[in-house]
């Protein structure tokens, strides 16, 4: 039997929803940063720098340690693409929940309580076309693989289907292979892909869009 309890998110909730979210999403920067290191192109950027940084100094170490200073800017960069998202997510809705996500219609904000303290998080908004979206799910790293994160996911899907909605869509990143997982199992597909950024398109980071068709809605 589960021993959280999922409800409406409350004022008191403020600061452990954003801590949450941004440890949530800053955590997948080492992965990123893995998927970067290996495309070709960055290999062969790295391999450049290398022959260049010998040629030029004369030497191997001189050479290695050009890499290495490579290696330290791009990770970087791949970090700033996660630290920027979350820097928007909690200047904008985050920064006002019941402003963005309580008081206007089929829109909502749900927490997973164990304990008294919130481990896990997802919200609903309408996203046009009769489609409501899934964003910001979030669990905290000690409390996955408990099912917390499929109880949230069809939460918005029972909320969805009770206010007539015919689909539900979401997007997350290349790199959240767990959370692609969830969403499959819970009869999301892939629809599409997109870059989050110019510095996305050029490290190849990508952000992928997914849809659950619930039928005949009514909006």
């Amino acid at each position: 039997m589960a021993s959280f309890r999922i409800r409406q998110y409350q004022e008191q909730d403020f600061e452990a929803v954003r801590a949450l979210f941004a440890r949530g999403i800053l955590e997948h920067a080492p992965a990123a940063f893995r998927h970067v290191l290996r495309a070709a192109r960055v290999r062969l950027a790295l391999l450049a720098v290398f022959v260049a940084a010998r040629a030029a100094a004369g030497s191997w170490l001189l050479g290695l340690g050009a890499v290495a200073l490579a290696l330290a800017l791009l990770w970087v960069l791949v970090r700033s693409l996660s630290a920027e998202y979350v820097r928007e997510a909690l200047g904008t809705d985050l920064c006002d929940v019941p402003g963005t996500y309580q008081r206007p219609p089929d829109r909502r904000f749900w927490v997973a309580e164990e304990g008294g303290t919130v481990v896990g998080m997802v919200a609903a908004m309408p996203a046009g076309r009769g489609e409501l979206e899934l964003k910001r799910m979030s669990v905290s790293r000690e409390h996955r693989g408990r099912g917390m994160a499929r109880a949230l996911c069809r939460e918005v899907l029972a909320f969805a289907r009770a206010r007539g909605y015919g689909a539900v869509v979401l997007s997350t990143s290349m790199v959240q292979v767990a959370a692609q997982r969830l969403y499959e199992g819970q009869g999301f597909r892939r629809v599409g892909t997109s870059y989050p950024s110019l510095l996305g398109t050029l490290l190849n980071f990508q952000i992928f869009h997914y849809r659950c068709d619930l039928g005949d809605g009514e909006k």
